[in-house]
C-alpha cells in the first residue's frame, strides 16, 4: 500500500486533508494524529479534536494549551533540581512526568526527535547538569528554527563531550564536531570530504569544555582562510553552520527524518515528494512550518500514513499511560522502558535509536506485555495507579461488555478487526474474577494486540 503513495502527486500530498464522504474526520483519523502529534490521548481528548475537525485539532496540537508556559517553568525548575542527585535517572522520572502530563505534547515529542538526532548520550557526558541544559537546549527550539538550534548544539558542552571534543586547539585542530555537523547533523553522508572536515575544524578552534563550562581562548582560535565546501574566508563556527545550511542536502535530510518520525517509515519517500518541503524548509528552517504542513497533508490522515510507524517503548508505554488518565511511579517506568531498549539520556549509538523493526522482536514483544501487565495490575511495582474499570465508568461505560468496547475505541480507535474485538472481548476476562480484574485483564490484552503496537 505505501508503494503507491510514492507516486502521489506533491500537490494533493501536502495540500491540507479536508474531510468527506470517502475519508470522514473520524475517531480512527483523530487518534492517528495524537499517536504521532502527541504520546495518545485520553477520551476526552479523543472526543475534543473530534468535535474541533482536523484544522482546529492540529492548530490545538501546534499551539499547545493556555497554560503550557507555566507548566514548563514549573517542570524546569523541578527538573534543574534534579540534577542534584548526580544522576540522569531523575531527569529521566522528570521528562517522563513532563510527557504524561504536559499541555503541549508535541513539544515534547519533537524533543524527543532531536535527542534522537544529536544523540547525546550521558554515557559518554557523565555529567546530569550538562544533559540537563542539553535537553533543554532542545526543547527550547523544538519548533523553532533549525539555524540557532544548530548553533547552540555547536556551543553545547554535552554535545562537545559526547563527541569527545573537548579541547579543541589551533595547534590540533578536533576533527568530531566538525564531522558530526556535516555527516550526521545536517547534510547527511557522503556530501563532504575530509578536506572539508578537516577546515571546518579549524574553524571551531578555541572552544574548550573546561570544568565542565564552555570557554573560547582567542589564542587557540586559527583564524587563517578556510576553504569548506567550497567556500573561502577567515571562517568561525557560525560561517560553517551557515554554509552547510546553504547546502541542499540539508533540508531534504531533515525533510526525509521528520518525515520517517511523523508519516512512515515503511519505505523511503520519492525525491519528487520531498522536494517541495525541503524547498519551502531552506527558505527559513521554520520547523514548527514543515510540521504543521505535515500534519495538515492529504497524505498524513491517508493509509499510506496510518499505522505506516511502530511504537517506540515511550510511545508504547505513555499511551496506555496518558489513555487511562492516570500517573505512575516515574523512575521505575524509566527503567523498565531502558530494559526495552529506550534510555532517555542515553541513546545507545552516535546515529540515536535504530527504531522500526528494531523495536519489535520476541523478547521486546514479552517485554512489552510484562511492562504493560505491571502497569495494569493492581499492586506493585505500579501500585494500581492505573484503573480501567474507573476511567470506562467515568465516560459511561458501567457493564463489562461496554466497557471492554470503549477500551477497545479508547486505545485502537476501532483499527482492529470486528472478529478479532469479539474474540478478545470473549476470552480475556474469565467470569470468575472481579469486574476490577476482569476489565484489567481485558485492557491488557488491547495493549498487547500488534495494532497497539503500531502508530
Amino acid at each position: 500500500m505505501f508503494a503507491e503513495s510514492l507516486t502521489h502527486d506533491p500537490d494533493w500530498a501536502w495540500a491540507p486533508y479536508e474531510p468527506d464522504d470517502r475519508r470522514p474526520w473520524d475517531l480512527r483519523r483523530v487518534g492517528h494524529l495524537y499517536r504521532r502529534a502527541a504520546f495518545g490521548a485520553d477520551w476526552r481528548q479523543l472526543q475534543q479534536a473530534l468535535s474541533d475537525g482536523p484544522q482546529h485539532a492540529v492548530e490545538r496540537l501546534l499551539r499547545g494549551g493556555l497554560d503550557a508556559v507555566a507548566f514548563n517553568q514549573t517542570y524546569d525548575q523541578y527538573e534543574a533540581s534534579a540534577t542534584g542527585s548526580g544522576s540522569a535517572d531523575a531527569l529521566r522520572a522528570w521528562w517522563l512526568r513532563r510527557m504524561i502530563h504536559t499541555p503541549h505534547p508535541l513539544l515534547e515529542k519533537m524533543t524527543l526527535f532531536w535527542h534522537d538526532h544529536f544523540a547525546t548520550s550521558n554515557g559518554r557526558v557523565k555529567n546530569a547538569r550538562l544533559m540537563h541544559d542539553h535537553v533543554q537546549l532542545l526543547r527550547s527550539h523544538a519548533l523553532g528554527r533549525f539555524e540557532p538550534l544548530l548553533e547552540a548544539v555547536s556551543r553545547d558542552p554535552a554535545t562537545l563531550l559526547s563527541l569527545d571534543c573537548q579541547a579543541n586547539r589551533k595547534a590540533q585542530p578536533n576533527e568530531n564536531f566538525a564531522r558530526a555537523l556535516m555527516e550526521r547533523f545536517s547534510m547527511g553522508p557522503g556530501h563532504c570530504g575530509q578536506q572539508d572536515v578537516r577546515e571546518a575544524a579549524r574553524a571551531f578552534t578555541g572552544w574548550f569544555v573546561l570544568r565542565s563550562r564552555l570557554r573560547y581562548i582567542a589564542r587557540d582560535h586559527d583564524s587563517g582562510v578556510k576553504k569548506v565546501l567550497g567556500q573561502e574566508g577567515d571562517f568561525e563556527g557560525k560561517d560553517v553552520v551557515r554554509i552547510v545550511l546553504a547546502r541542499s542536502a540539508t533540508p531534504r535530510l531533515l525533510v526525509r527524518k521528520i518525515y520517517r518520525w511523523l508519516i512512515s517509515e515503511a519505505a523511503e519517500p520519492a525525491d519528487a515528494l520531498i522536494e517541495p518541503l525541503a524547498g519551502s524548509l531552506a527558505e527559513g528552517y521554520d520547523v514548527s512550518k514543515l510540521v504543521e504542513t505535515m500534519l495538515r497533508s492529504n497524505l498524513f490522515f491517508s493509509p499510506a500514513a496510518i499505522g505506516r510507524r511502530i511504537k517506540g517503548p515511550v510511545e508504547f508505554a505513555l499511551g496506555v499511560v496518558r489513555g487511562l488518565e492516570g500517573m505512575v511511579p516515574t523512575m521505575q517506568l524509566g527503567q523498565d522502558l531502558a530494559a526495552l531498549g529506550q534510555n532517555l539520556y542515553h541513546p545507545p549509538t552516535v546515529k540515536g535509536w535504530p527504531g522500526g523493526r528494531h523495536w519489535i522482536n520476541h523478547s521486546t514483544l514479552i517485554g512489552r506485555s510484562n511492562l504493560a501487565q505491571a502497569l495494569l495490575a493492581g499492586a506493585k511495582p505500579y501500585g494500581a495507579k492505573l484503573d480501567p474499570l474507573a476511567v470506562a465508568e467515568k465516560h459511561g461505560h458501567s457493564d463489562l461488555q461496554s466497557a471492554g468496547r470503549f477500551l477497545l475505541d479508547l486505545f485502537l480507535q476501532g483499527d482492529v478487526q470486528a472478529d478479532v474485538a469479539e474474540a478478545l472481548l470473549k476470552t480475556a476476562a474469565p467470569a470468575d474474577a472481579d469486574p476490577s480484574r476482569r476489565l484489567r485483564r481485558i485492557a491488557h490484552a488491547v495493549v498487547t494486540l500488534p495494532e497497539f503496537q503500531l502508530s
